[in-house]
């Protein structure tokens, strides 16, 4: 790893240990719920995109949510996580390295001990990407559809976080005002159950 890698990298781990203190998945939700909403991809909560229409739906409305979080930060960061059964990275999943070419390996950490037969550990890529036209449009259609990745997107301060998955997005606003605009702004993309689930 080339040193100025490794400096951004080890840059990376104190902003987020400083803004988010958690790792960078789920778990999120339950650390800051008044920084979250869920907002889902397709109209009727559907899940899955099947077709060249309904991914132009499920980008459009990605686009405006990221627009809208950060419409000047031209630069983000691509957090990707993968999980396995060994403590060490293997090679990346083609598809993945494909979207996402210049991730380096950032941390990796135990994820389940429930069955110490059976451990799965968290290995977590990142990089950094100019946003610029669709630059960011094959990694948001693998996170529509592939239940094996996690994605993360955040700008260099870390201040808001951009989660997509199949089905939706989850956003950590820079405050629960922004929050809260968010959800004033795109009402028929939030979730009809309570939870906001």
């Amino acid at each position: 790893m080339i040193s100025g890698v490794k400096q951004n990298l080890d840059a990376l781990s104190i902003l987020w240990e400083r803004q988010w203190p958690a790792p960078p998945g789920a778990s999120l939700r339950h650390v800051y719920p008044e920084r979250w909403v869920r907002f889902h991809s397709l109209p009727d909560s559907k899940e899955y995109p099947e077709n060249e229409d309904e991914y132009a739906i499920v980008l459009e409305r990605q686009r405006v949510l990221l627009e809208e979080l950060g419409p000047d930060d031209d630069l983000l960061w691509v957090i990707t996580t993968e999980w396995g059964g060994h403590p060490e990275p293997g090679p990346r999943r083609s598809e993945l390295q494909r979207v996402d070419p210049h991730a380096r390996h950032w941390e990796s950490w135990l994820s389940d001990d429930d069955d110490p037969d059976d451990l799965v550990y968290q290995h977590v890529h990142a990089s950094s990407r100019a946003r610029t036209g669709n630059s960011l449009d094959p990694l948001l259609r693998l996170a529509a559809v592939d239940i094996s990745i996690a994605v993360t997107l955040a700008p260099p301060d870390l201040r808001w976080v951009f989660r997509p998955y199949p089905g939706g997005v989850d956003v950590f606003a820079p405050s629960t005002a922004g929050r809260d605009s968010l959800k004033a702004t795109h009402p028929d993309w939030l979730s009809a159950h309570p939870s906001g689930l």
